[in-house]
């Protein structure tokens, strides 16, 4: 009895110290119950499930779990800057589980399993990795400068290697540390996406567009496009360019610090133009949605005033765009890069050196797939011909009761038939 009582004062007092390995652990784990029973309360105490026994063995057998690799890898906080096509795609964002509509990230999770960049058992919990996209793009919206933040074993030549098990229309174009809290989107100060069109997109809405390859904007209608972008500037109550928003949530006010349509140029014998917007941040739907109103007003379909309606209570009826062409051009860390982008340490979060593989990825991916698709299916004249079923002088719930209407009138001459 004696000798038990001193090895156990021993052992708490060189608790930090027991060897991991067989023989005094076991003595320990086979102490009999008669010799338990016969130990103190406060001892008994100590050796219940949170005793420190238990726990070093619990870190010890952690360590046990660690692969090689795991050991040689450090696993770091980084950012990963990613452009890809997304035709075909879902969006961005991923729903564990469903392989039936696949996204860009489903493709990425698979890469950096297959690279060895993070475990296999966390593909499908990848908050255990400390994921974070910066923006969640729609389906078939692209991107050349999206960012997501995780942690990852930085094994060596990571890019190429997750790039290795990419398609080619999706490239990591760039990685850079950051500090262990950053999260893409919480530190994310505002983001530009870009919108390619044809410039048929501007013609009167009495224009035949089947004749969309002679289409040439003029001077004076593209200086009126661009009064319009700019009404968009500063912040306003998007409720009505969005579905998910009620008039007074405070989460719909969003503030646009540009917008602006460039020079138009000649691809495959047709005319395009490229839209810029800059905003702190957008709420689905929302650029497409400002994008097809303004062409609404410039064909004729709405007066300029709805604009200036579209940002009150009311609901207004707002057609959406087309996300064909949809760009995530770039996304700004001005806040984090004042912090700690000069201290010595973190690196600042731009781009300059990617920039040339940025536009490489555009010309060769993004652009040729948005013309081709554009001038074989015709999405943005399809969707010009659903404007003028919008009524932009009634309110959307007086549009939507004139279509059940109409809709109830067909029905009935249908059965009469």
């Amino acid at each position: 009895m004696f000798k038990t009582r001193l090895l156990l004062r021993t052992l708490a007092s060189n608790r930090l110290f027991i060897p991991i390995n067989g023989g005094l652990l076991k003595f320990i784990t086979n102490m009999s119950e008669q010799t338990k029973n016969e130990l103190p309360a406060n001892v008994l105490k100590r050796s219940s499930g949170d005793s420190e026994v238990i726990q070093i063995t619990k870190r010890a057998k952690s360590e046990g779990d660690n692969t090689e690799d795991e050991k040689r890898y450090p696993k770091k906080k980084v950012i990963l800057l990613m452009a890809y096509c997304g035709k075909g795609y879902y969006g961005m964002q991923r729903n564990p589980g469903n392989t039936q509509f696949r996204t860009i990230e489903d493709e990425l999770v698979t890469a950096l399993i297959r690279a060895g960049c993070i475990p296999e058992n966390h593909g499908d919990e990848m908050k255990k990795m400390s994921f974070q996209r910066c923006a969640r793009t729609d389906k078939g919206v692209s991107a050349a400068g999206q960012v997501v933040s995780l942690k990852l074993w930085l094994i060596e030549d990571i890019v190429e290697k997750i790039n290795e098990h990419l398609p080619p229309q999706i490239r990591i174009l760039g990685l850079k540390r950051v500090t262990q809290g950053f999260n893409s989107k919480n530190n994310c100060d505002a983001r530009t996406y870009s919108y390619m069109l044809p410039t048929v997109a501007f013609s009167h809405k009495d224009y035949n567009v089947a004749d969309k390859a002679n289409f040439r904007v003029v001077p004076e209608t593209l200086r009126r496009v661009n009064l319009l972008f700019a009404r968009y500037k500063g912040t306003h109550n998007f409720h009505n360019f969005t579905s998910q928003k009620a008039p007074k949530d405070p989460s719909a006010r969003r503030y646009i610090t540009e917008m602006s349509c460039g020079e138009p140029f000649i691809l495959s014998d047709n005319e395009f133009a490229v839209i810029k917007v800059r905003g702190q941040s957008f709420m689905m739907h929302q650029i497409r949605k400002m994008i097809g109103l303004v062409i609404a007003v410039i064909k004729g379909y709405a007066e300029e005033v709805v604009m200036d309606r579209s940002w009150k209570e009311e609901k207004v009826d707002v057609p959406k765009a087309p996300g064909l062409g949809l760009i995530l051009e770039s996304v700004h860390f001005d806040r984090y890069n004042k912090r700690f982008g000069g201290d010595g340490v973190h690196e600042c979060l731009e781009w300059d050196s990617e920039e040339e593989a940025i536009k490489m990825f555009k010309e060769d991916h993004i652009y040729p797939t948005i013309v081709e698709t554009e001038c074989q299916e015709g999405s943005m004249c399809s969707w010009m011909a659903t404007l003028p079923i919008h009524d932009f002088q009634g309110t959307a719930t007086q549009t939507q009761s004139m279509k059940m209407e109409k809709q109830e009138a067909e029905d009935i001459a249908n059965i009469s038939d």
